[in-house]
């Protein structure tokens, strides 16, 4: 693989386009990584949580034991600090404030009401237990479309209602019903999840007071947002702030927020005149953190004469939790939902109305995949059902309907400006891979095991490394800018990268590499990343969005190529030649008499400057360089799944026989890593599909506090995904390079539903909610028989 007319790995072979292993799982799989878990601080005191056990109630008094007071802390003790805020510029958007530790209401169940902090966990649990508070209850807000009825008991009282937001869009809509010679109206749901890194949150918080500086060491994707959302919290400059985040264990979105646990860490730290770490256990994520995915659509699709689509309307409703999360706000889901749900087809007629809703549960979080998941799932189950309803097969309706690869760049009906692909290709791709007529002809034969076969499909784009425009009409507490890289050679020939960003998990220590030895040719073994240290890397928004291999990649190869220039200067004058009859090749300036090494400059930098030319560059061997896409709309990786299933229709229960995916992010910068990505993302999408569903009672109370009450998918129900690229390159990125890292999460439930639904079509069976259980399967199916012709079974 590799850009068009190139070979894969450059010239070397381990440029852009290889697949070369991580560098970073050396540590990793030694044990020798380091996360927030391993670092040990002297004098170093340990924090448990009192945390709400009620969803929505005024706190009328906290009693502390006298023994104790001292090493605990309430909203009371907070003097100076400010709640955490997280507002958008978006028309009618209404404000919540969320304090570190609750003042006055508690608004969820798990929100922190006081710190406690001993030698041991245990012990700072013990003091959690001896703490009394007395609550006055209020009726839950739980249901998040009860939650928009004027009856409504209030999260936020002098809001009036519930609604953080109300978005509509309406193109032309009026005009498709006299056009439409179908239509379908479907009701369809997807569950709230629990997002569930193998490394929880953790956080250790010290005062250095020789700098006179908070260091908190944080498990984060964003070490620089955090720096500036603390900064205002504790009402310190932002110099007095460093935040570090080492190794982190996963985040996917969960550890892309400034927390409330650490502006209460970084308040105590200085009370209590101890470093301080939380560590979060598998019970506080459950419990206090389902924080994702549940959103409810009523979407009609209609059709034209000739089965093409025509016209979406939908109302769509986002259960986004009790408070606005900083950076992103409790809009970033919401308010994607009109522009994302038309997906990858082109066609008249559009009306979407979003309510972003607030309930007594914990504030939503942009997880893998940031709406697009549950878009994907309203749409592409709707187009199945629209298909059947026409009387076609799915893929007929998808093909008329697809945006064609003549037409790119395009601007769909929703103004996202998709760069390149080809999705009839990707499509057609994913038919033939996964053997579509053989499983209709399996279908036709019938399974001696009684079970039932489907095929299902779903398409997405994934818009990734967005930038200032699309941020700045937003009006969220960051907008991302330039990215920049620092980029240095040592006095030994090695070469240091510095980026704002964080790998939690992306192989970017790799990938930059790959970058930088493509232009540079230094080996990699002497090329290190710096990330995650707000004290020694540039600022950056993080790692978030697909962003990273986009705009640290960009900004790396500007730092290289920035840096080269000056190499090949230096280099010419050393060699007596000039600066056009240069060039770099393998590590090494080459010249009309002879070549000589980098690492050769390098030391002619650093300890023979005598022998340097006079007109030098006096910068030297380090800089800075910083990088935009040509476009900074986005760009639009995309991908065609297909799903086999076999359901048996006694049980409920389905298994996955195939899984194809048919991937285009561009040019590939590491082929096997961007394989890995779509692994594990679809390790997640299948449990969104099949497994993962965190549901609370009529008080608020969430009901799985273990994963043995959550299910997550194993090794075991994972099917042997098998994956095929193709490689458009965006022509806005400095590769051609796509973002990637969160399509695999996105299509796995429409695909699925929409096999199983094929599976069960002749049993009049249709579901249209995920997780989808066998329970689910099983009444379903008792239902459609009851339903049936008096009362017989379903086919």
């Amino acid at each position: 693989m590799g850009a068009p007319g190139r070979p894969a790995g450059g010239a070397s072979g381990q440029g852009i386009g290889a697949s070369m292993p991580r560098k970073e799982d050396d540590r990793y799989m030694r044990g020798r990584g380091q996360y927030v878990g391993d670092i040990k601080v002297a004098g170093m005191l340990e924090v448990a949580f009192l945390r709400s056990p009620v969803a929505h109630a005024r706190i009328k008094a906290i009693r502390i034991p006298d023994a104790i007071r001292a090493h605990v802390v309430i909203a009371d003790d907070l003097e100076g600090v400010k709640a955490i805020r997280a507002d958008t510029s978006l028309p009618g958007f209404k404000s919540s404030v969320q304090p570190a530790l609750a003042t006055g209401k508690v608004r969820y169940v798990g929100e922190l009401i006081a710190l406690c902090a001993a030698p041991t966990r245990a012990e700072a649990e013990d003091m959690a237990a001896e703490i009394e508070v007395d609550f006055e209850p209020l009726p839950a807000v739980v249901d998040m479309r009860a939650a928009r009825r004027p009856e409504s008991a209030l999260v936020h009282e002098h809001w009036g209602d519930n609604l953080y937001l109300t978005t509509f869009v309406d193109v032309d809509f009026e005009a498709a019903k006299a056009k439409a010679a179908y239509s379908v109206t479907k009701e369809l749901v997807t569950a709230r999840q629990v997002m569930s890194p193998m490394e929880g949150r953790g956080v250790i918080a010290e005062w250095n007071s020789r700098k006179g500086q908070l260091v908190l060491t944080t498990s984060s994707q964003q070490p620089h947002i955090v720096r500036t959302g603390l900064a205002e919290c504790l009402g310190l400059a932002e110099e007095q702030v460093r935040v570090v985040s080492p190794d982190v264990g996963g985040g996917f979105g969960y550890k892309g927020i400034l927390l409330p646990e650490e502006v209460a860490l970084g308040f105590a730290t200085r009370k209590l005149g101890r470093p301080l770490r939380w560590l979060e256990d598998r019970r506080e994520n459950l419990t206090a953190n389902a924080n994702c995915r549940e959103h409810h659509y009523v979407l009609t699709a209609y059709a034209d004469a000739n089965g093409r689509l025509l016209a979406l309307d939908c109302e769509a409703t986002v259960d986004s939790g009790a408070y606005s999360a900083y950076p992103f706000s409790a809009c970033l889901e919401a308010g994607q939902v009109g522009s994302i749900l038309p997906g990858l087809y082109d066609f008249p007629h559009y009306r979407c109305k979003v309510y972003s809703v607030a309930t007594n549960k914990p504030p939503i979080l942009p997880y893998r995949g940031v709406a697009r998941t549950g878009v994907c799932f309203a749409l592409e189950v709707t187009l199945d059902a629209l298909a059947r309803k026409i009387g076609c097969e799915p893929n007929d309706l998808r093909f008329k309907s697809l945006v064609q690869p003549h037409q790119m760049p395009f601007d769909n009906i929703a103004k996202r400006h998709f760069d390149s692909g080809d999705y009839p290709k990707a499509l057609r791709m994913a038919i033939e891979a996964v053997g579509h007529d053989a499983v209709r002809a399996r279908q036709k034969q019938g399974e001696k095991d009684g079970r039932r076969i489907g095929i299902g499909y779903a398409m997405y784009a994934e818009q990734a490394g967005h930038g200032t425009s699309v941020y700045a009409a937003w009006g969220i507490p960051f907008v991302p800018g330039f990215e920049q890289s620092q980029a240095r050679f040592t006095p030994d020939g090695g070469l240091e990268l510095r980026i704002g960003a964080h790998s939690h998990g992306q192989g970017m220590e790799t990938t930059l590499s790959q970058v930088a030895h493509e232009i540079l040719g230094i080996p990699h073994d002497r090329i290190k990343l710096v990330h995650g240290d707000t004290g020694e890397t540039p600022y950056s928004t993080g790692t978030w969005g697909s962003r990273s291999m986009i705009m640290s990649g960009g900004a790396v190869a500007a730092a290289c190529d920035a840096l080269a220039e000056r190499v090949l200067k230096i280099g010419a004058a050393l060699m007596q030649a000039k600066r056009e009859d240069v060039r770099l090749e393998n590590g090494f300036v080459v010249g009309p008499s002879g070549r000589m090494a980098v690492t050769d400059i390098a030391r002619t930098w650093y300890r023979r400057p005598q022998d340097l030319p006079p007109d030098v560059d006096p910068g030297g061997l380090e800089l800075t360089a910083g990088y935009k896409a040509k476009r900074d709309t986005g760009t639009f990786s995309y991908a065609a799944h297909a799903a086999v299933v076999a359901v048996d229709p006694d049980t409920g229960a389905t298994e996955i026989l195939d899984y194809v995916v048919v991937e285009d992010g561009g040019v590939l910068v590491n082929p096997m890593i961007v394989d890995g990505q779509v692994y594990g993302g679809c390790a997640q999408g299948i449990g969104t599909a099949l497994y993962e569903e965190m549901g609370f009672d009529a008080n608020g109370q969430p009901q799985a506090s273990t994963l043995s009450d959550y299910m997550l998918p194993g090794p075991g129900e994972m099917p042997d995904v098998r994956i095929l690229h193709l490689e458009t390159p965006s022509p806005y990125t400095r590769w051609g390079q796509k973002g990637v890292g969160e399509g695999g999460a996105i299509a796995p439930p429409a695909a699925i539903t929409n096999a199983i639904n094929d599976a069960l079509k002749d049993m009049g069976v249709e579901l249209t909610m995920s997780p989808i259980t066998p329970r689910r399967i099983v009444a379903a199916i008792d239902a459609a028989s009851a339903a049936a012709p008096l009362g017989g079974k379903a086919a």
